[in-house]
């Protein structure tokens, strides 16, 4: 069983990492030993990931440890069923317009067209699109008239989105309570880097039965995780998302010329430095695939603030579950710098302290907090 010990990970995680990377290696392990793994599969929502390794690799669990890994397995199949639907009722809602609809993260590990599917056994939250921002409107209007309506009523919260971020407010469905994000770029319109969302959208590859639909080319799904990861403020679902990437590269790292789109993905649209950052902190903790000279190539493209040696280990010591009882201070640490590194790339200092002096003043006000239930 692989053990990456290059970067302050804890056992627990350490353990975790291991058994996804190699499966087998559990055969014939004690009752104890299932129930820690599963413990900490469950607290990383890696529980669904780390049964469909099992299943993949015919390794069965003690029968105790079995029943919740059999349970994973099925609620993964019913939430990836779930997304199904909800695409299919956002291309009866979007498929008129006309506009390129860019399915995100787990929606688009969920549709895109590869054998066997990405994302097997993960679990789901939010669906994620990416439209054109000119469309914004007509879209959002189309998805109000199917249901959708926005989930943030308070006019200060709208103009933060509508004004500086990469996004419109959540939009959750009245009937079916799903919630939907509609994207118009991958980043706040005030962070640091500024990529083209255009480049991405051209990429995508339409889905063969839903028209309206696209998914992400392959460097352009990859890129987006890795920057999702390295510019969020709390690591909840981080290994989860590391995961991700991990299975990603061993997907897709033997496609012809894929290294040189990625790089194309990365450098050529203002993220070599997430890139770079992304890709290090996966080869440490995952062992993944990434040739020297792709990081080197990244390595020159990338600003000094993403060449910064001691970030992948801020990183995995942050990816440790917050609800993790053994955490220390280290840990807790950790997660505080990432918070603060987050809203530094995020937005310029002026424009980040007018936001949370606004937050912090709304919070103390007696009627924007929230009524008590008798």
């Amino acid at each position: 069983m692989r053990t990456p010990q290059a970067l302050p990970i804890d056992a627990t995680t350490r353990q975790l990492v291991a058994a996804l990377c190699d499966p087998a290696a559990l055969t014939g392990a004690s009752e104890g030993s299932w129930s820690g793994l599963l413990g900490a599969a469950r607290k990383a929502n890696l529980i669904g990931a780390l049964a469909a390794r099992l299943h993949a690799a015919g390794v069965v669990a003690r029968p105790r440890a079995q029943r919740h890994l059999a349970g994973a397995l099925q609620l993964a199949a019913r939430q990836r069923l779930s997304v199904q639907w909800e695409a299919q009722q956002l291309q009866n809602a979007l498929g008129a317009l006309g506009v390129p609809v860019v399915l995100l993260k787990g929606a688009a590990y969920v549709m895109a067209p590869h054998e066997p599917p990405l994302g097997e056994g993960r679990m789901f939250g939010d669906i994620d699109v990416l439209v054109p921002r000119e469309a914004l409107g007509e879209v959002e209007s189309a998805l109000m008239l199917a249901g959708w309506v926005s989930g943030k009523a308070d006019a200060y919260d709208q103009r933060y989105y509508r004004q500086w971020m990469h996004e419109i407010p959540p939009m959750q469905h009245i009937h079916r309570n799903t919630v939907i994000d509609v994207h118009h770029t991958i980043l706040p319109l005030t962070s640091r880097n500024a990529p083209d969302p255009a480049q991405i959208i051209a990429r995508a590859r339409p889905l063969s039965d839903l028209p309206a639909l696209r998914v992400p080319a392959p460097e352009d799904l990859l890129v987006h995780s890795i920057t999702h990861l390295v510019h969020e403020g709390e690591l909840h679902n981080g290994l989860r998302d590391l995961h991700d990437i991990h299975s990603m590269l061993q997907r897709f790292s033997s496609e012809p010329g894929f290294w040189g789109r990625l790089l194309a993905s990365g450098a050529g649209n203002d993220l070599a430095g997430p890139l770079l950052l992304g890709l290090r902190l996966t080869q440490a903790v995952f062992e993944s695939p990434v040739p020297a000279e792709v990081l080197a190539a990244l390595d020159a493209e990338a600003g000094p603030r993403w060449r910064r040696k001691w970030l992948p280990g801020i990183y995995a010591r942050a990816l440790r579950p917050a609800n993790d009882e053994s955490a220390g201070a280290a840990e807790a640490a950790a997660r505080f710098v990432i918070y603060l590194r987050s809203h530094a790339l995020r937005m310029p200092l002026p424009l980040l302290l007018q936001h949370l002096s606004i937050k912090a003043w709304k919070s103390l006000r007696p009627q924007d907090r929230p009524v008590a239930d008798g």
